[in-house]
């Protein structure tokens, strides 16, 4: 495949930055899209010139750090896959794939496309901790009933990787979806029951700090989530905050 890459190259979050077009050939329809940015950058540090800057870790789906902005798309074309998993098979042979950063001020540029989210970082330690009891003879966890359909909600919730897709989707930048995520995973669960009202708002506030929107309620961020989680996660935040705020002096 022969494909024209135009990249957006910014050397810091307080420089002004800008498209590069590179042309690459070569590139097979089965190789993923960070092997194929592998390859670019292999011949730019052959040339003696900068290689792009781009995150990634485990290239298995799982750690969520390989977020980009493919031809408009969170992720690219594909749908329940990350970056990495997501294969040049999807294009076709002369095409021009344009690849940025996640846009949002709550996620300052780095370098060229890698972003700090440290901010999702900051809303999970606001998030504190849950009340276990381990002294002594602690509990089997299968001692606990738990309703099979919560057990599942909440394992679908805890599947939030927080590569920040969902902010990158919405028009708002809102990461409600990645909040109702973290939230739900511990709200439907007996263990998360005694700070889940402290839970719920501080991680709301936290939000909000951070600069991140409001929910705009158009479903983008479930559309473009590479783990598919759901926007119920969203309406149950809603309960769980309005609750709180209701019963809650803080």
């Amino acid at each position: 495949m022969k494909l024209t890459l135009k990249i957006w190259r910014q050397k810091d979050e307080h420089s002004k930055g800008k498209f590069e077009s590179y042309q690459l050939d070569e590139v097979s329809p089965n190789s993923s899209f960070l092997e194929m940015l592998d390859q670019l950058n292999e011949r730019l540090i052959n040339d003696k010139k900068e290689p792009v800057v781009f995150d990634h870790d485990c290239r298995e789906g799982i750690c969520g750090t390989c977020s980009l902005y493919i031809n408009g798309q969170p992720h690219g074309p594909d749908r329940g896959v990350t970056t990495c998993q997501l294969h040049m098979r999807r294009f076709k042979d002369g095409d021009t794939i344009h690849i940025e950063p996640w846009r949002a001020k709550s996620f300052p540029v780095i370098k060229d496309l890698m972003v700090d989210r440290s901010a999702f970082d900051r809303i999970m330690s606001a998030g504190g901790f849950i009340s276990v009891n381990t002294s002594g003879n602690t509990q089997d966890a299968n001692n606990i009933p738990i309703n099979k359909e919560d057990a599942d909600k909440a394992f679908d919730a805890a599947a939030c990787i927080g590569c920040g897709a969902c902010v990158a989707a919405c028009k708002n930048a809102s990461a409600m979806l990645f909040v109702s995520a973290k939230v739900s995973q511990f709200a439907l669960l007996p263990q998360g029951q005694p700070e889940s009202k402290q839970r719920a708002l501080n991680m709301v506030r936290q939000h909000d700090k951070e600069g991140f929107g409001n929910c705009s309620n158009t479903g983008a961020c479930e559309a473009e989530c590479p783990k598919e989680i759901s926007l119920e996660n969203i309406a149950r935040l809603n309960r769980e905050y309005i609750g709180a705020s209701l019963t809650t002096d803080a």
